[in-house]
């Protein structure tokens, strides 16, 4: 490079350009300028789910550029830096769904009152004496069993300490709606039995017997304790040894009892996830369906039948809402959007790891196949839709594509195709418009399989294979009917298939300014029967997915390279996608750098002039929203 001088840039640069700021963050740069309250603040009309209105008590981070670092996911919970890992103490209190998860050795804290909205709480459970705090689950003593609550209900949290190798069973309670805890004098509760994986108590009230319930994953099987007070317990039976998968060790194991849609019949529902492997490629994870006497499980179907929670790469560790009041009566779950392959290796600054939408789960008997767990996305959700996009019913055609106008890097998109025995088609999302970048969902009805390919998706190399692809056993109805739900966030998919009873969750790492759809036919008759498609409105920030107003500018790069006399393009991007897309672009210096608009509009070409540096500034016409990235041109 001739020894070109260059700016210090931090992960989070900050140029003043006249009265804005640039916050260069990652690999893409983020500008917010200012919000027009009036087109995107709460409460305001959303033509497609109504009125947008967060709970009264939840409030927007007031810093404009809270969670838009690059790849930052918008309406998936993620923590402010450091790693999210398991899902930890999920319960509903008061008003609040708890949602715990494992820290780096002890519990983050975050509260919602409709699944969607966070709150990010200090850290509930510290390490200490006994070690560090692993995964584990909450309840809500209601008649005061353990006598913490001097005869009031509360908080009790159950979970692994973990020290010099030896994991054992603890509890700790909380008096003030989970801001405060206490761990219990008499830890831990059940010390190890001698052996070398016990760990991830599960706990819930088994009403037939009027005790407490805990599962806990032992090495390639799990046990089952009782309690009348959730201090002092007895072993009364295990269950796994011999059934379903045994690729690798069982871990967060969570049961719980559902109505059998339709039937009138409920069934007992016990769920596992399996550590990292050669067989599954990774971590995974299995369910079993069957019945439990308050001692132990018994599985209803052969010992060797294996059913698979998810077919993707990046859905662990899920557990389900304890407490959920029986007026809701939904079953809802979550899981943690990584695989223990890569769990904190992924190209995201300051924060590793989020979870993924939470899922209302049932069950359905499936002709042919027996009764399944279904998932399907919380309602909450909807209330993040902006204005639906929809396409009239079509016939899909060789080189032609039906999505070819839409485009979003946070949405939900609802499809239902109709498709013959010979068809095979392809999704492609979070497009680049060259082919080079791009996540592709794939329907082979010969093959009877839909598949997920991340290989071109973007940052792949921080894990040796993680540009792969997957597949999950899918038909269609009887008539030919093909639906399926997907939802797309800045670093996130999740495809849900038979409605939902097969789905398929995978994180991806792709350029912000890849936004593009497009829907392919290979071969075959394929009808595109109905298609909608909603951009999502972030959590975090109150902005409007549907204003025309800029708000910010993405540049797909912090910073360009160039020799002299050779050309480097870049894309860009307005905020929200619905606003104009036009931009005006100066270089600090041309004697060193010149900059053109694509011919697509897209973004810019660079022609590198003489050896030096430049800064490129791009502007909104009237210059209220401006980003700027480094240039630096060197002598080949």
């Amino acid at each position: 490079m001739n020894g070109i001088p260059r700016k210090s840039m931090s992960p989070l640069a900050k140029t003043v350009i006249g009265a804005t700021v640039v916050l260069a963050l990652g690999g893409a740069i983020w500008m917010n300028f200012h919000f027009d309250s009036s087109k995107g603040s709460a409460g305001k009309a959303n033509k497609s789910g109504g009125n947008y209105e967060p709970p009264a008590p939840f409030r927007f981070n007031p810093i404009a550029n809270y969670y838009t670092e690059r790849f930052r996911p918008q309406y998936h919970l993620s923590v402010e830096s450091g790693n999210m890992s398991d899902p930890n103490g999920m319960v509903y209190y008061e008003g609040e769904y708890h949602q715990f998860y494992q820290n780096s050795g002890q519990w983050g804290h975050a509260v919602s009152q409709d699944l969607v909205h966070w709150e990010h709480l200090p850290v509930a459970l510290m390490r200490d004496e006994l070690g560090e705090i692993w995964s584990g689950s909450a309840v809500v003593d209601w008649n005061d069993t353990s006598g913490f609550f001097q005869g009031k209900s509360g908080l009790v949290a159950i979970f692994t300490h973990f020290q010099g190798g030896v994991q054992s069973q603890s509890i700790a309670y909380s008096s003030d709606r989970g801001r405060t805890w206490t761990k219990y004098e008499g830890n831990p509760v059940i010390p190890n039995p001698g052996l070398k994986d016990f760990r991830d108590p599960k706990v819930i009230w088994h009403e037939a017997s009027k005790r407490w319930v805990m599962v806990v994953s032992v090495d390639n099987h799990v046990r089952f304790y009782s309690s009348p007070d959730l201090r002092n317990w007895t072993e009364t039976g295990e269950f796994g040894i011999n059934q379903g998968s045994h690729a690798a060790v069982w871990e967060c194991p969570d049961l719980f009892e559902i109505p059998v849609d339709g039937s009138g019949n409920r069934k007992w529902v016990l769920t596992l996830s399996m550590g990292n492997n050669e067989e599954t490629k990774g971590s995974t994870a299995q369910y079993f369906i069957g019945e439990f006497d308050g001692k132990t499980f018994h599985n209803d179907n052969p010992a060797d039948t294996v059913l698979w929670t998810d077919f993707g790469k990046d859905f662990y560790a899920a557990v389900s809402y304890s407490d959920i009041p029986e007026k809701d009566g939904r079953r809802i779950w979550l899981g943690w959007m990584s695989n223990w392959r890569y769990p904190f290796t992924m190209p995201t600054d300051p924060w590793k790891g989020n979870m993924s939408i939470p899922r209302e789960l049932t069950l359905r008997d499936i002709p042919g196949e027996g009764i399944r767990l279904i998932q399907q996305p919380v309602k909450e959700l909807d209330l993040l839709r902006g204005t639906a996009l929809k396409l009239e019913a079509q016939k899909l055609a060789a080189n032609s594509n039906a999505f070819g106008k839409w485009h979003g890097t946070s949405y939900e998109l609802d499809t239902t195709f109709i498709v013959s025995a010979d068809a095979a088609f392809a999704l492609k999302l979070r497009t680049d418009g060259t082919g080079a970048e791009e996540t592709s969902i794939r329907y082979d009805a010969v093959a009877g399989t839909l598949t997920v390919d991340r290989s071109k998706s973007g940052a792949v190399s921080f894990e040796p294979g993680f540009a792969e692809s997957f597949a999950a056993p899918v038909k269609p109805s009887a008539d030919g009917r093909l639906p399926l739900r997907i939802y797309v966030d800045e670093d996130t998919l999740e495809v849900f298939a038979e409605n939902g009873a097969k789905v398929l969750s995978a994180i991806m790492f792709p350029e912000a300014t890849s936004k593009g759809l497009s829907l392919e036919l290979e071969r075959g008759s394929v009808k595109l029967d109905e298609a909608s498609f909603y951009p999502m409105r972030s959590v975090w920030r109150d902005e409007n997915p549907d204003s025309s107003v800029p708000s910010r500018i993405l540049i797909g790069r912090e910073s360009v390279d160039v020799a002299v006399g050779a050309h480097a393009t870049v894309k860009s991007s307005v905020l929200p996608l619905a606003a104009p897309q036009q931009l005006e672009w100066a270089s600090s210096d041309v004697s060193v750098a010149k900059v053109t608009l694509a011919a697509d509009g897209s973004g810019v070409d660079i022609s590198g002039i003489g050896a030096g540096q430049a800064d490129l500034i791009a502007k909104t016409p009237g210059g209220k929203v401006t980003a700027m990235i480094d240039v630096f041109v060197f002598e080949p």
